[in-house]
């Protein structure tokens, strides 16, 4: 009799698992909480200044990373995102709006969407803060260091980003659909 009831509660327990576990998706915040945070050194990241629209003073960017670690990790908040000439002036990310965790699988790519003010036609880029065609990034809540890289156009040449202000706005990170 005992044999029974503690086969029958361990088959009870491995249906709850199986069948709990698919109604929770792999990408949905619930797993998230199984996954490490992702770092800095197993994203690729890619910066692209995109074409400037006519008679607007803001420049439109796009920052992406794509998870090359070992496994699935967490995408937990606004990347850290940095343009500075030297150790001179800089212009810093800073969010808009709410952000939910990403559980970003191997291969996976999550994109944001930067703002910033770039020089007007009579303004020449010297009287900005910051001309540079590389940026500082970094995995959130990473403290490991950033990663230097280059500012490309839509064709994939250099760029150099003209920021007129000393904050890049940032959309919140949303995940890309293959």
């Amino acid at each position: 009799m005992r044999r029974r009831s503690l086969l029958a509660a361990t088959a009870a327990a491995l249906i709850l698992t199986v069948f709990g576990l698919g109604l929770v998706g792999c990408g949905s915040p619930r797993m998230a909480a199984l996954h490490a945070d992702c770092t800095t050194k197993d994203l690729k990241w890619k910066l692209a200044v995109l074409k400037k629209k006519p008679h607007s003073t803001h420049r439109e960017a796009r920052l992406t990373a794509v998870n090359e670690g070992p496994g699935a990790c967490v995408f937990r908040g606004f990347p850290v995102f940095e343009v500075h000439v030297g150790k001179g002036p800089e212009s810093d990310g800073k969010g808009r709006g709410q952000t939910m965790p990403i559980d970003l699988r191997r291969g996976g790519t999550v994109t944001t969407s930067l703002r910033y003010k770039d020089s007007d036609r009579g303004t020449p880029s010297a009287a900005c803060m910051v001309s540079n065609d590389t940026a500082v990034v970094a995995a959130p809540r990473d403290t490991t260091g950033g990663r230097a890289i280059a500012a490309r156009d839509e064709t994939g040449g250099r760029a150099r980003m003209t920021i007129c202000e000393d904050t890049v706005w940032m959309s919140p990170p949303k995940e890309i659909a293959e």
